[in-house]
């Protein structure tokens, strides 16, 4: 099923990923889709094996998703809450590892609302790191699995025009994305008010729009990103119905897009800020293609840097 190319220890971003290997956790993704369909959807892959979710900020999709992964390759598996932890009482994020890690677990998953913990942590430990996303730094997994998804439904990901819409500075989504598309030669441009756009945009390589109606021209990807008000401070924008005026995907925008331009969402959606809740039948689905391949690629992750390169069933 593998190559054998595969060979690191961790995924902590999409930058230091080789073109061949996520061409491999692909293929690897590719062929668990036929075990999620399955009425019994246990394979024996990694069986006796420890995998510890370190969920240090909320998430749903992401935490439920790695733990199915885990579970459905036979693992062990362990998740752990800051809200419930020695954290509380004092405790340092290393030492909580060393703790876990004392127990013989064999991968950590990592979300922190900080930037660069998974790395801190993969530097501190000789089991694998996955970040599942740190601080508005980056969310390798969900950019893997948007590109995961669009070759499934292109039947390549080669030359495509991605356009990335809405709160670019700080979603972590949008850099993950941008490293990963740009590594199969796309042309990817970004649209969003100047006040959430990175000091830094312009070093990235990317075309900037700040009205939407001026960038969803030949698109062939449109990435609607999460409006994060929790992440912001007042005035990055006038209002949310200003926002919507130039940034929301309407009716009307939905209608001149390129025909056949697949419209994605990293969730969670907030109907009608980032898209117009009547689009709902139209746009819905494949959002949810995008939480199905998630899970598909995240037990590719986890089945790879296992090492257990043998068929799984």
């Amino acid at each position: 099923m593998t190559t054998g190319f595969f060979n690191r220890k961790d995924i902590l971003n999409v930058k230091s990923l080789q073109r061949e290997e996520i061409e491999e956790i692909f293929n690897t993704a590719r062929s668990f889709q036929e075990v999620v369909r399955r009425p019994v959807k246990k394979v024996p892959a990694l069986r006796g094996k420890t995998v510890v979710n370190l969920f240090f900020e909320p998430s749903t999709r992401t935490r439920i998703s790695f733990e199915l992964a885990a579970k459905f390759l036979s693992a062990d598996v362990i998740n752990f809450s800051s809200s419930n932890s020695s954290i509380l009482k004092g405790e340092s994020l290393l030492d909580t590892l060393r703790n876990i890690q004392s127990l013989n677990a064999d991968i950590f998953v990592v979300r922190d609302s900080s930037c660069g913990t998974a790395d801190i942590l993969s530097r501190n430990t000789s089991s694998s790191v996955i970040n599942a996303g740190d601080g508005i730094h980056a969310h390798p997994t969900q950019a893997l699995l948007d590109m995961f998804t669009v070759l499934e439904k292109k039947g390549s990901l080669e030359n495509l025009n991605v356009l990335i819409v809405g709160d670019i500075l700080h979603s972590r989504v949008a850099r993950s994305d941008m490293e990963g598309f740009k590594k199969f030669a796309c042309k990817v441009s970004i649209c969003g008010p100047v006040n959430l756009l990175p000091f830094y945009i312009k070093d990235l390589g990317v075309d900037i729009f700040h009205n939407l109606d001026d960038a969803l021209e030949d698109q062939d990807v449109i990435i609607m990103l999460r409006l994060q008000s929790e992440r912001q401070e007042k005035g990055f924008i006038p209002s949310v119905r200003e926002y919507v005026q130039f940034y929301s995907l309407t009716e009307e925008r939905f209608l001149r897009k390129k025909k056949g331009a697949l419209i994605m969402h990293p969730g969670p959606v907030n109907w009608d800020i980032e898209i117009a809740s009547s689009l709902k039948r139209e746009i819905h689905p494949l959002i949810l293609e995008q939480v199905n391949n998630g899970l598909c690629v995240r037990m590719a992750l986890l089945y790879l840097l296992s090492g257990r390169h043998e068929p799984f069933n």
